[in-house]
């Protein structure tokens, strides 16, 4: 992978764990040479992110409508800095630029976006792995969520199993690097699901 997209929060709890994750996550996106890609905010743990590849001589490339700009959060010294009109166009452009995506802790913008690009991969609109950076067990009960969703049929299993997780970064960037790409597309095409 030559950039991966970060989704996460515009907010940070503080939480020294999450701290550390997002340190060897940077680590290791500047160690392989990989591009971090993300919503451009300079506040929150996207903030953090950004500032912690830049600081290792990263590349860090943001993608931030207008309207946050004018509320004056987006981050001024990155590597690039898109300015779109709308949150749908920064989605799309986001998942362009990158061949690879992460979500780490946030909120309901950091989960809308994670799995709308999800979804995009399940319809075949894309092929880049997606990875959830599982800090502290934050997602545990979403991850519970999704295998409850192939319990009872909502979902199939080929598609849970496109959803990678672990707590720790290098793995995490491990699995995505090994993973074969293999969405099953027509999920309504057997109602047994099976």
């Amino acid at each position: 992978m030559k950039a991966i997209c970060v989704f996460c929060g515009a907010n940070f709890n503080g939480d020294k764990v999450l701290a550390a994750a997002i340190e060897q996550l940077a680590e290791v996106l500047v160690t392989r040479g990989i591009t971090l890609v993300f919503g451009g905010g300079r506040v929150g743990v996207m903030g953090l992110l950004a500032d912690a590849v830049l600081a290792k001589a990263g590349k860090a490339i943001g993608v931030i409508p207008q309207f946050l700009m004018d509320k004056e959060v987006g981050h001024t010294g990155l590597t690039e800095l898109h300015i779109v009109d709308s949150m749908h166009q920064r989605k799309q452009i986001m998942n362009d630029l990158c061949d690879g995506i992460i979500m780490l802790p946030g909120g309901f913008g950091t989960l809308e976006e994670f799995f709308e690009v999800l979804t995009w991969l399940q319809l075949g609109l894309h092929n880049h792995p997606v990875g959830i950076l599982n800090v502290n067990g934050f997602y545990d009960l979403l991850l519970q969520q999704m295998d409850l969703m192939v319990e009872q049929r909502y979902l199939k299993p080929a598609n849970r199993e496109l959803v990678l997780s672990s707590g720790d970064p290098i793995e995490l960037v491990n699995l995505m690097n090994n993973i074969e790409i293999k969405p099953d597309e027509v999920w309504f095409r057997d109602r047994n699901l099976t």
